[in-house]
């Protein structure tokens, strides 16, 4: 008997939107949600899209260790256990390969925050962590210490991270910073991009906060 079968529903249905959505393809990015305290459910490593099933999905616990599936899981799978030790807000956390937000952090750019939306969903601007080399928990431990309270970062030269309190809410997120991340290159092309005035973002940034705190109480 398959464990978690409304979950991993859940989780492949989010999957699958990323693909038609653009913010990855082939086997590249990867998602995860919370189960308990004890475990999680993830994607497997090298598998396409095209042809995932919710079966395929893994229930790992909090050490990286298998609890079913037959896969390998996420190559990422210590990016993603970091974030969740991190921020017991984190109910789900995507990592997408979508191009805009891509270039961003090719270029190592941090995406100002430039729209109201995004303060109050990400917490300010998107920043860019230290390279490090993928899969390793050197990266895990960049994407943490630069995420810090927010719910966005860029990992330099490689993607696009972003949580959620479930996988729905963050997608939701990382679609919203692919079209910021667009935004914000398309503004860069015109003449300077024109963020929030400070103050502004310093009020929305602790509603922002607020509403965090609110959901690990």
């Amino acid at each position: 008997m398959t464990l978690r079968s409304e979950e991993r529903k859940l989780l492949w249905e989010v999957v699958m939107e990323m693909t038609r959505e653009g913010l990855v393809a082939g086997s590249n990015g990867n998602a995860s949600m919370r189960l308990d305290g004890e475990t999680l459910l993830i994607t497997p490593t090298g598998r396409s899209y095209r042809t995932m099933t919710p079966e395929d999905l893994l229930i790992i616990d909090t050490d990286g260790g298998p609890v079913e599936g037959d896969s390998i899981p996420s190559s990422e799978t210590a990016l993603h256990l970091a974030i969740y030790q991190a921020r017991p807000d984190a109910g789900a956390v995507i990592h997408t390969h979508s191009p805009y937000a891509t270039i961003a952090a090719v270029a190592g750019l941090e995406i100002p925050p430039l729209v109201d939306e995004v303060v109050y969903k990400v917490g300010g601007s998107i920043p860019v962590a230290d390279y490090a080399f993928p899969s390793t928990e050197d990266l895990a431990s960049n994407a943490v210490a630069c995420l810090d309270e927010g719910n966005a970062v860029l990992l330099r030269n490689h993607g696009l991270v972003g949580l959620g309190r479930n996988p729905w809410e963050a997608f939701d997120l990382c679609q919203l910073v692919e079209r910021l991340a667009h935004t914000f290159i398309y503004a860069t092309l015109l003449g300077k991009p024109n963020p929030i005035p400070t103050e502004y973002v310093e009020l929305e940034r602790e509603l922002f906060l607020m509403k965090r705190r609110a959901t690990v109480s």
